[in-house]
């Protein structure tokens, strides 16, 4: 949990990674009490988090304490999915703007480092070893990446409504994630080189373009994880 977020955003967050990745079936009726257990958390940021649910039609009110899990899921995760494709693209329009040359130094080092990494994983394929680490080790930096970008925006109010509105918990994406690059060693690789263009355009001030390259990368990312088995 962030330090500007709370224990309902925290509940908000997970039921809904649960309702997205099937975890919360269509039809399971969820009370409470029960999700304020499971949660490890007390029932009055759960009946926050449920309300909220319920507004973005994730959940339907059966009773006072009691709720099942919206048989619409697919449309309304499509809802959400569409809420932090834009504003992943907006946060990379404000970067654009208000990145310092500092920032922009950091992002290409960032890259410099996935680039070794991924040499090294693409290496270890090469030769039958395990790669995994290498691979583990990319994500996490490419994970600093986006982190990074966010932070070029200079808008906090911004940043915490896209960490509001991901799809997916950053624990269980870095799972799937895992999960897909173990299965194909080459996923994700066609959105990789989009990140260089998009330092290009945060240098030149070019927030249309870096805008257009954050949605499409994001588009690319959620469609593939939600794919994920």
């Amino acid at each position: 949990m962030t330090a500007t977020e709370t224990l309902a955003d925290q509940a908000y967050r997970q039921v809904r990674t649960a309702i997205a990745t099937g975890e919360l079936a269509p039809g399971e009726k969820v009370t409470e009490r029960g999700m304020a257990e499971r949660l490890a958390i007390s029932p009055t940021p759960v009946r926050e988090a449920l309300r909220r649910l319920e507004l973005d039609g994730l959940i339907e009110r059966i009773g006072p304490r009691t709720v099942l899990v919206a048989a619409i899921r697919d449309a309304a995760i499509d809802d959400l999915a569409e809420v932090e494709v834009g504003l992943r693209g907006l946060v990379a329009r404000f970067a654009a703007r208000h990145a310092t040359a500092e920032q922009l130094d950091t992002l290409d080092a960032i890259l410099d480092r996935a680039d070794d990494l991924l040499i090294l994983a693409k290496e270890r394929r090469r030769q039958q070893q395990p790669a995994d680490r290498h691979l583990a080790e990319l994500l996490d930096t490419m994970q600093e990446f986006n982190d990074t970008v966010s932070a070029c925006a200079h808008n906090p109010v911004l940043v915490r409504m896209l960490e509001q509105s991901r799809v997916f918990s950053r624990p269980r994406r870095r799972e799937l994630l895992l999960r897909r690059v173990a299965e194909d060693d080459t996923f994700g690789m066609e959105r990789y080189t989009s990140h260089r263009a998009l330092v290009r355009a945060l240098r030149a001030g070019d927030s249309a373009t870096a805008e257009r390259l954050a949605i499409s990368d994001a588009q690319g990312g959620l469609a593939a994880l939600r794919e994920a088995p």
